[in-house]
């Protein structure tokens, strides 16, 4: 019998040729607080754990506390959803069940067809799930060519699906399956249903959230606590999108292929300018407004926005001025630094409060005010004299920065003088109705492409940094995102069309040996199911500029 060696760690031993990887990984499961549910084959090179050994190598497990392995939990468990609302409501009678974004710990569901969403149907789609993760089930995958799988969407009623592979240059596709049910999934699953024994099931608005443990803790799932705010953005967005005939990346495609995309691109343009436009109308309309506080996560368009805010705001007879909260950073030296000992400019202590307070106040006043400027080469806040400022009885300060929103860094001003904005690109585009794209992951392709241009940071670079940036928001901005008076969704739903062109380059450019490698080839997978187009009929005032240049205003 043929042997080969699999090193783990600091561990080597010897299995025979064709063990499965979920065998060698039931070995080492103890040693592991969280469920293995993928490996790492040569540092480079992610499996499921279905696959066996061919030859000898080197495994890193991969879990559900890290970010491929979360995903490839929550994917499985929105297949066995999936599945098991079609058992309890009938292939016949369930048209179609669509995940729509994320909500509290989970995601937003509805169901199309000839079912009613009530509590008695949750609690047996929920019953359901459970006996099929008792039954140990196999999550079975087959791949077929592409012409055979338009023909099974088609055959299964997956029309969204059947859009979708008409633009794939593959020749095969991957097609999943939980007994007689199948469908495709953008990405890797658990190998038996045993894995997803860990969910929840509440009726919702129209539908029903899944919700699922979290990264931080695999083990239990949280109660479901919506923000409301941010769910009625997104439910807006799914509407618009539906209502313009682009709710997936197949519906984008066909518009690409069959339409004069410059008309497209200005509706969505000039529905971002209406949203913008009534924002301004409000703030003008609620008297004694004089500090508009914008914060979002990184990448959200919050500069370009602050811009075409103030436009509109001047045409309510408002006299708007930009301030920077980065502008008053501490200086370097006593910058807080998080665990690893590195500079934590995400914190809010790295903000002098005071001074801002200080300033914010006397301009209400009527005080002038000289407003600093943080010098980011030499890491120190510095005043020019000619840089001041005095509020008359129209202006307004437009202030932006991540903390806007954390009612710390306002404390010592009146709330009646605020008005709070939140904005993000919360994606409302879908690869299909059962594969959602997740808002990180268009935030990341947008700054990719920005640090790349603007400031001499590399993909990879980037990449690497990415999941201290996502902590960073996760701590200093999302818990406070329901502070906000009004949210703007900056997503465009054409816009990956058109970050395609300037991403894949960078992404090519990303080597076996470098730790971005494996998001690097994920964001490349990704992108194929894209048409591109390009930027020249993107108005020099939308948010996307920001990103690939080109922008009005001097970004």
């Amino acid at each position: 019998m043929k042997l080969f060696n699999v090193t783990i760690g600091e561990v080597t031993k010897q299995y025979a040729k064709d063990t499965s990887y979920q065998t060698i990984a039931e070995d080492f499961q103890n040693d592991y607080e969280n469920k293995i549910v993928l490996v790492m084959e040569n540092g480079y090179r992610l499996q499921e754990l279905r696959r066996k050994l061919k030859g000898d190598c080197a495994l890193t497990f991969v879990t559900t506390a890290d970010n491929n392995g979360f995903e490839t939990f929550r994917r499985s468990m929105c297949m066995l959803m999936i599945k098991a609302v079609h058992d309890v409501g009938g292939h016949d009678r369930v048209e179609r069940v669509r995940i729509h974004f994320s909500v509290g710990a989970g995601y937003y569901c509805t169901v199309e067809g000839d079912v009613a969403v009530s509590a008695e149907f949750i609690r047996q789609v929920s019953a359901r799930m459970k006996e099929l993760v008792e039954a140990k089930i196999p999550i079975g995958k087959r791949s077929i060519h592409t012409e055979d799988a338009l023909q099974l969407f088609h055959k299964h009623q997956m029309y969204d699906k059947e859009r979708l592979f008409k633009y794939r240059r593959v020749s095969t596709v991957n097609i999943y399956s939980i007994n007689e049910f199948e469908d495709y999934f953008y990405g890797y699953m658990v190998p038996n249903t045993s894995y997803l024994d860990k969910f929840a099931l509440h009726v919702f608005d129209d539908g029903f959230t899944l919700q699922m443990p979290t990264k931080e803790n695999s083990h239990v799932v949280p109660p479901f606590q919506p923000s409301m705010k941010l769910f009625k953005v997104r439910q807006k967005s799914v509407v618009w999108g539906d209502e313009q005939k682009i709710r997936t990346v197949g519906a984008l495609n066909d518009m690409i292929t069959h339409t004069d995309m410059r008309e497209m691109v200005l509706v969505q343009e000039a529905y971002h300018e209406r949203q913008i436009a009534d924002i301004a109308r409000e703030i003008a309309n609620r008297a004694g407004t004089k500090f508009v506080l914008i914060a979002g996560p990184s990448s959200s368009g919050k500069t370009t926005f602050s811009h075409r805010l103030s436009i509109q705001l001047r045409t309510n007879g408002m006299m708007p001025h930009p301030i920077g909260v980065d502008n008053y950073f501490v200086d370097r030296e006593k910058t807080p630094k998080d665990e690893d000992g590195n500079y934590n400019f995400e914190c809010i202590e790295a903000i002098d409060i005071d001074s801002f307070n200080k300033d914010m106040a006397d301009l209400l006043l009527g005080k002038e005010v000289v407003l600093p400027t943080f010098d980011f080469k030499k890491g120190k806040r510095h005043y020019d004299p000619k840089n001041t400022k005095q509020l008359g009885e129209h202006d307004v300060l437009v202030i932006e920065g991540i903390h806007c929103l954390n009612p710390k860094l306002t404390a010592s001003l009146s709330d009646d003088h605020k008005f709070k904005i939140y904005i993000s690109p919360l994606t409302q585009l879908k690869v299909d109705e059962h594969n959602m794209i997740p808002s990180r992951e268009g935030r990341l392709v947008r700054r990719i492409v920005r640090d790349t241009r603007t400031r001499g940071i590399s993909a990879s670079a980037t990449i690497n940094m990415w999941a201290s940036v996502k902590r960073g928001e996760e701590q200093y901005i999302f818990p406070f995102q329901e502070e906000a008076d009004i949210m703007f969704n900056s997503s465009l739903p054409y816009e990956l069309a058109v970050l395609k062109q300037y991403v894949e380059p960078l992404l090519f450019a990303i080597e076996k040996d470098d730790p971005a490698y494996v998001e690097a080839k994920k964001l490349l997978k990704f992108f194929d199911y894209f048409v591109g187009i390009s930027s020249e009929n993107i108005p020099s005032t939308s948010l996307l500029r920001e990103f690939v240049g080109g922008g009005c205003f001097y970004l």
